[in-house]
């Protein structure tokens, strides 16, 4: 992946030559269809005394911006050293509805009658 991240040039390379250096991406964001991801990854075999237990020998993950016009706007490699290095969204998402309404009283006597075994039930 390292040769390949050499070909590629910020502000020259564009969507098509990417497909024809590395490929169709491997994933692309939800969230920007711009940006895409290329997946690598090594095993190898530990030892013989450890039987089939592998080692990831590599990890690397090539990260793409596109602008708007398709053209490569920045690149970023991440591998096994600095991929502990990133930070991650903390925030979190409370819940916003009560359990004490009417409804909810009622679906949840449904439910509970729905998931209850069959009792004394007799052909």
């Amino acid at each position: 992946m390292e040769k390949k991240f050499e070909k590629i040039k910020v502000n020259e390379t564009n969507k098509n030559d990417l497909i024809k250096i590395i490929g169709p991406p491997s994933s692309k964001s939800d969230f920007n269809k711009n940006i895409w991801f290329y997946f690598e990854r090594f095993k190898t075999n530990q030892s013989l005394f450890k039987l089939g237990t592998q080692k990831i020998k590599k990890n690397n993950i090539l990260v793409l911006e596109l602008n708007e016009l398709g053209i490569l706007k920045s690149k970023k490699i991440l591998n096994i050293d600095n991929m502990n290095e990133l930070d991650f969204a903390k925030k979190t998402t409370s819940k916003d509805f009560k359990n004490n309404t009417i409804l909810y009283g009622v679906f949840s006597s449904l439910r509970e009658k729905i998931n209850a075994p069959i009792r004394n039930k007799k052909n």
